[in-house]
């Protein structure tokens, strides 16, 4: 096991950053960080955004095929991303707020678990603190070493998109399917593995900072239960549920995306701040 290697996409406007709150956007297995192009466009005159990329995937090196990490590691390789491009201010590392969707959901958990001094507030979307099934990406992680992630391409497209996104949104889903064919064969089989070791349910009440966890209602991977289950069991959790997408949701709403997240930040903010004290375990409708 090792630190894997990532690298980062700017999605504001901005050349330089360090004069607004920073946000971490994380993407899902088989995709890069054009999957929250649309939500980052929204949010970038408000926020200094960065996204990156899994090892293999969008501008991220490729892996060798012997490559092996943990999705905690993903989340030590993005904390020292975040190090790299914004450094310690007197001695005080630069505190973020963090979201991902799948996979870079679950390193946000991670973040929370192994950084939590770095973080802000977490939100993860179309996540979970188990994946359903993950025994099967030990097998996935197999055929796709040996065929390519074009093997994939199907069975992705049924699971990422709501019924009628492909034919309703053919630029974006074009886009995305297009990175999964040029992904990295064995970053992309590192990242299965790492998937079917992740669990930290048993850890998850440790997470404390504000916390937002959103499904899909077409979510066949990570349902709604799982976001509730989450927002119930984190300190300051809330679950919501955006009806008309599946795993990608950033991708599928990005508009809706944004206005939870902007939401979410700023609810982060106001209780950093001491102005609100609002309870844990609560689901928004």
């Amino acid at each position: 096991m090792s630190v894997p290697k990532i690298k980062a996409v700017r999605l504001s406007p901005r050349e330089q950053f360090g004069e607004k709150e920073l946000v971490v956007l994380g993407p899902s297995l088989g995709t890069s960080t054009v999957m929250w192009d649309d939500a980052a466009r929204l949010l970038g005159e408000d926020y200094d955004i960065l996204g990156w990329d899994l090892p293999g995937h969008g501008i991220s090196p490729a892996a060798e095929p012997d490559t092996e990490f943990s999705v905690g590691e993903l989340a030590d390789a993005v904390v020292a991303l975040v190090d790299s491009i914004l450094p310690a201010q007197d001695g005080h590392p630069v505190r973020f707020h963090y979201a991902g969707d799948s996979v870079g959901g679950a390193t946000g958990a991670e973040l929370a678990l192994r950084h939590p001094d770095r973080l802000l507030s977490l939100a993860m979307f179309c996540s979970s603190a188990r994946f359903n099934g993950a025994e099967g990406y030990a097998e996935r992680a197999d055929q796709v070493a040996k065929q390519g992630t074009a093997v994939r391409l199907q069975a992705s497209a049924e699971i990422w998109f709501a019924p009628g996104f492909l034919g309703s949104h053919p630029a974006q889903s074009s886009r995305l399917l297009h990175t999964l064919r040029d992904a990295d064969r064995f970053g992309y089989a590192a990242v299965c593995r790492a998937i079917a070791a992740y669990d930290v349910r048993d850890r998850f009440g440790e997470i404390a900072v504000p916390f937002l966890a959103v499904a899909g209602e077409f979510d066949s991977v990570c349902p709604i239960a799982d976001a509730r289950w989450m927002a119930e069991h984190a300190q300051d959790g809330t679950a919501v549920e955006i009806p008309g997408v599946a795993h990608i949701a950033p991708t599928e709403n990005p508009a809706l995306v944004a206005d939870l997240l902007r939401e979410h930040f700023a609810a982060a903010a106001r209780k950093l701040s001491g102005v609100d004290g609002s309870g844990a375990g609560q689901e928004a409708r």
